[in-house]
C-alpha cells in the first residue's frame, strides 16, 4: 500500500487473546457522554486541568532483558534492570474496562506476538508527554516516568556496527527484541536505515535532553551521548545528499528527507530544535536541524486557488498525497525558525496554517487521507493533535491570535465537534478513542498512539488556560460549508466509459471508479444547488498512455475554463503517471448545479470533482458560546456575510499570513472584507 499510516489494527481473533494485568495499574473506566462536567462558560476558572494520565499511567508496564544484548544497553542498566513501556493496544472490554495487547497474532505457547508488546514509536512519543507534562506541572511523578521511558528510548538504540544509531521498533513482552516483525516493514530488519522510529528518537532525546540538562547533569549527558550517535545515523544516511534534488511528477523535491519524508524529518527537527535552544554551540545539531528544516519547506506546494492549497506535503515520492497524521511540519518549521532565528523557515508554516487549514476544518477535519481527493476520511488523535501543535507552534513564532483560535477550533474535535457528535477525550479517565470512522461510528478502544496525542493536545491546551475553556466547550458543529466530493462515476448524463481501477496507485488513490472521455466526448455532473460561488477542480488521471487533451467546463453555459493536460515526468514517484486536482479558472455562479465538460483533443480520465466554495464556513457552538471561521479562496478580496440577528459578536479579520488586518464589534448580521486567502473568526 505504500504510503499508509500504521494504526496497528489487530485482527479481532487476538483482540480476544488473553487479558494483561501485568504492572499495577488499574484500567479506567470510559465514562458515558452524559457524564462529561459540564461547562458553564468560556472562563480559565471554570474547568480543571484536562490532562489526565490516569489511561497512559494504566498501558505503561515493564520488561527485563533477560541477557545482554550486543548493540543494546542504557543508562545504569545494571541497577535499574527493568524497563518501563505501554504497550501498544488496549481493547475496549465490558465494563469500561480495557486489555492490553501486543501487535499482530499472539502465540499462545511464546507469549510473543507477531510484531511485539512494545514498540519505539510509542515509547519516544510516550516519554514526550511526560516530558512535556513534568516541564508545565512540575509534576514528580512525570519526571520519574519521562526518566523511565528515556531509558528504554536508549535500549532501543542500536550503538555499534553498520547500524549504530538506528532503532529497533519491536519488543516482545520479556525484553526480547524483534527486529523482523511480522507483518513486515521497511526497514527490515527495523534497524537497518533510516526510520520514522529513528526520527521519533531524535524528538524524544532532544526534549530529554532540555527538560534534564538542569535536573540531572548526568543523565542529560548520557541523552546528548545518544542523541549524538542517533544524529550521526542521519547524517551518513541521509543527510549525506544535502543539497541535492530530484523530481516527482514534475515537482522539484529535496532528496536528504528522512524516508523521503517531511512527515518523519519534522519529528526530528522537534528533538533537535529543543536541543539547539538548551545548547546552541552544538554545532552539528545545529547544521542537521537547518538542512532538514530546509527540506521540509521545499516540500510546500498549492495556493489559494490550488491543490494542496498551501500545505507541506508529507512525502517527497508523491505530489498527490496529504495525511494529517504526522503533520507537524508546520510545527518543525516554526521551532525551527526560532532556534535558528531565522523567520524565512516559518513561512511556508503560515501559509500552510493560514491558508489550507481552514480549508481541512471547513471540509470536515483532520482527515487520514486526501489522495489527492479526501478518500480516507478515518480521523485519528494523530492527525488531530498534529494539526493543533503545528498551529499552536505557528501561532508562538508569529504572535498571531487568529492561529491559536483555529487550534482551539481543531481542539474542539477531542470534545464532540466532530461527525460524531461524542467526544472523543475523557478529562475524567484520560481515554482518547481509537478513531472516528467515515460514517460517524467511533472505535471504542484507546491503544498507546491515541493516549499519547490527545494528551499532547490536552498539556497544550492546559498551558493556555482560556484556550482550553473554550476548545472544551464550543462541541458541536452547527454549520459546515467546505469542500465536497463529487464522483466521476456519478455523471448524470454521459456518453464516456466506467471503469474500476486498483485503488491504490502507488503514491495516491482513486476515490472510486473512473470516467474516460474520448474526442468529441462529454459528461454532465450534478454538483448540488448552492447560494455560493464554488469553485470545481476535476481530478485527472495523466498517465504515460495520455499524449494529453484538451477538455473545456462550462456550469450551465458560464465558462468555468479549459484543461490542457499531459502526465508530467515521473522522476522518483512509484508510479509513471499521476493522480491530481486541476484548477479552472472561473468558479461556479450560484444556483448552477449542473457542470458540463467536453473533450475537444485526446481523451481525459477523471477520477472525481472537487467542489469548493470561495467563502467556506465552519460554526461550532456549545456552553461556551459560539466560535465561526470563514475562509476565502477568492482571487481578490471578498464580502463575506457574518453575524446572527439579535447577537452581539466580535469579529478578527485575518490576511493569508494570519496577520490581523482590521477588528470588529458587531451587533446582528453584517458582511465584512475578507482578504484573498484569508480568513476570519467571529466569536459570541
Amino acid at each position: 500500500m505504500g504510503r499508509v499510516h500504521r494504526q496497528y489494527t489487530v485482527p479481532t481473533a487476538v483482540l480476544l487473546a488473553v487479558v494483561v494485568s501485568i504492572g499495577g495499574f488499574a484500567a479506567p473506566v470510559i465514562a458515558a457522554a452524559g457524564d462529561r462536567p459540564h461547562v458553564a462558560a468560556v472562563s480559565a476558572v471554570d474547568i480543571p486541568p484536562l490532562t489526565n494520565l490516569s489511561h497512559l499511567d494504566f498501558l505503561l508496564d515493564e520488561a527485563t532483558p533477560t541477557a545482554e544484548v550486543a548493540g543494546h544497553t542504557t543508562y545504569r542498566l545494571a541497577e535499574e534492570p527493568a524497563l518501563v513501556m505501554p504497550w501498544t493496544y488496549a481493547d475496549a472490554r465490558p465494563g469500561g474496562t480495557f486489555e492490553r495487547v501486543g501487535g499482530g497474532p499472539l502465540n499462545p505457547e511464546t507469549g510473543y506476538w507477531g510484531q511485539g508488546a512494545f514498540n519505539a514509536d510509542d515509547i519516544t512519543r510516550a516519554a514526550v508527554v511526560y516530558l512535556r507534562h513534568w516541564t508545565l506541572t512540575g509534576a514528580e511523578s512525570s519526571r520519574d516516568t519521562a526518566y523511565e521511558l528515556l531509558r528504554s528510548v536508549a535500549y532501543f538504540q542500536t550503538t555499534d556496527g553498520p547500524n549504530a544509531g538506528n532503532v529497533v521498533l519491536w519488543m516482545q513482552p520479556d525484553g526480547t527484541l524483534n527486529p523482523s516483525a511480522e507483518p513486515i516493514e521497511l526497514p527490515d530488519p527495523s534497524d537497518s536505515g533510516p526510520s520514522y522510529w529513528l526520527a521519533r528518537t531524535i524528538w524524544a532525546l532532544g526534549e530529554g535532553y532540555a527538560a534534564f540538562r538542569d535536573e540531572d547533569p548526568d543523565f542529560a549527558a548520557f541523552l546528548e551521548d545518544r542523541l549524538a550517535l542517533s544524529l550521526a545515523a542521519v547524517e551518513r544516511q541521509v543527510l549525506v545528499n544535502y543539497g541535492e534534488w530530484t523530481e516527482s511528477d514534475g515537482m522539484r523535491v529535496p532528496a536528504w528527507l528522512i524516508v523521503d519524508g517531511a512527515d518523519a524529518s519534522a519529528e526530528a527537527v522537534l528533538g533537535l530544535a529543543a536541543r539547539v535552544t538548551a545548547q546552541p554551540s552544538d554545532t552539528a545539531a545545529t547544521e542537521a536541524l537547518r538542512k532538514l528544516a530546509e527540506g521540509i519547506a521545499a516540500m510546500a506546494a498549492g495556493s489559494v486557488q490550488s491543490w494542496p492549497y498551501g500545505a507541506i506535503l508529507p512525502w517527497a515520492q508523491s505530489r498527490s498525497l496529504w495525511h494529517a497524521w504526522g503533520s507537524q511540519m508546520p510545527a518543525a518549521l516554526a521551532e525551527a525558525s526560532l532556534a535558528l532565528g531565522d523567520p524565512t523557515l516559518a513561512q511556508p508554516a503560515i501559509t500552510d496554517s493560514a491558508v489550507f487549514t481552514p480549508t481541512l476544518l471547513t471540509a470536515g477535519g483532520a482527515d487520514n487521507g486526501w489522495f489527492p481527493s479526501p478518500t480516507d476520511r478515518v480521523q485519528i488523535a494523530y492527525g488531530v493533535d498534529s494539526r493543533v501543535q503545528s498551529l499552536l507552534a505557528v501561532a508562538d513564532s508569529t504572535g498571531s491570535s487568529g492561529f491559536e483560535a483555529l487550534a482551539g477550533m481543531q481542539a474542539a474535535w477531542f470534545f464532540g465537534a466532530n461527525r460524531a457528535g461524542e467526544p472523543m477525550y475523557d478529562p475524567a479517565t484520560g481515554v482518547t478513542f481509537d478513531g472516528l470512522q467515515a460514517d460517524g461510528s467511533i472505535n471504542p478502544n484507546s491503544g498507546a498512539e491515541s493516549a499519547i496525542h490527545g494528551l499532547l493536545t490536552m498539556i497544550a491546551l492546559d498551558a493556555r488556560p482560556e484556550l482550553a475553556a473554550r476548545a472544551s466547550s464550543i462541541t458541536t458543529i452547527r454549520e459546515r460549508q467546505g469542500l465536497e466530493l463529487v464522483e466521476a462515476e456519478s455523471s448524470i448524463e454521459t456518453d464516456g466509459s466506467i471503469t474500476t481501477p486498483d485503488s491504490w496507485t502507488g503514491e495516491s488513490s482513486w476515490s472510486g471508479s473512473a470516467l474516460t472521455l474520448t474526442e468529441g466526448q462529454s459528461a454532465v455532473f450534478d454538483i448540488g444547488d448552492s447560494d455560493l460561488r464554488r469553485w470545481v477542480e476535476p481530478v485527472v488521471w495523466s498517465g504515460p498512455e495520455d499524449a494529453g487533451s484538451t477538455s473545456v467546463w462550462t456550469a450551465e453555459r458560464k465558462p468555468l475554463g479549459a484543461i490542457d493536460e499531459a502526465a508530467p515526468p515521473q522522476g522518483i514517484s512509484p508510479t509513471d503517471g499521476v493522480l491530481l486536482p486541476l484548477a479552472l479558472q472561473s468558479p461556479a455562479f450560484p444556483h448552477r448545479p449542473l457542470v458540463t465538460v467536453e473533450v475537444l483533443s485526446g481523451s481525459l480520465t477523471l477520477d472525481a470533482l472537487l467542489v469548493r466554495p470561495v467563502q467556506s464556513r465552519l460554526v461550532l457552538v456549545g456552553d461556551g458560546g459560539t466560535t465561526e471561521l470563514v475562509h476565502s479562496s477568492s482571487i481578490v478580496p471578498q464580502p463575506i456575510r457574518v453575524g446572527r440577528d439579535g447577537e452581539r459578536a466580535t469579529v478578527v479579520v485575518y490576511d493569508a499570513t494570519g496577520a490581523e488586518v482590521r477588528r470588529y464589534s458587531l451587533r446582528g448580521e453584517r458582511s465584512i472584507p475578507v482578504p484573498s486567502g484569508g480568513f476570519a473568526i467571529v466569536t459570541r
